[in-house]
């Protein structure tokens, strides 16, 4: 059962839980969603919100529905869950139902779809849309090493609207 708690109140290291243990990106609504792995994103505070920062592949199924949707969540699972993670990361939704099949259970009792399994939640407002451009990269080796095929991600910042937690 997960308890509603300020952002401010969260004790996680994102450079652990993005970057190592990564996070579930997911949208969509009641209908339909899709979510995907990440390890890429930040959090922090812009324009005096709460917010969290992913980046999307143009090519990910996923971008559709955060287009598509107002809002958006990002999950935070405990390790036990590394096989479901690396999964939504390897299937595309577009060729499976990949929340079915990675035996995660959708809830969707917020504005964004979220896992009941998972450990942390952030439901997070759409603010701001971007794309990383190639011109802002400064140095070259960071664009060709991540980017061989200029697949830019795009930017998407989120308000944090609610913060649950186990």
């Amino acid at each position: 059962m997960f308890t509603k708690i300020d952002p401010k109140e969260l004790d996680f290291n994102p450079f652990g839980k993005i970057g190592e243990s990564w996070m579930l990106i997911t949208a969509g609504d009641s209908e339909k969603s899709n979510t995907m792995t990440a390890s890429w994103g930040g959090a922090g505070v812009l324009w005096n919100k709460n917010v969290v920062t992913c980046y999307v592949r143009p090519q990910r199924y996923t971008k559709e529905f955060i287009d598509k949707e107002d809002y958006f969540s990002v999950s935070f699972f405990p390790e036990e869950y590394r096989k479901q993670l690396v999964y939504c990361g390897r299937v595309s939704g577009r060729d499976e139902d990949k929340i079915t099949g990675s035996g995660l259970t959708l809830l969707n009792d917020m504005p964004a779809p979220y896992f009941s399994e998972a450990e942390t939640v952030l439901i997070c407002k759409k603010i701001y849309v971007g794309e990383i451009k190639p011109e802002g990269i400064v140095y070259p080796e960071l664009d060709s090493a991540n980017y061989p095929a200029k697949d830019y991600h795009i930017v998407y910042i989120g308000e944090i609207t609610e913060a649950l937690k186990k």
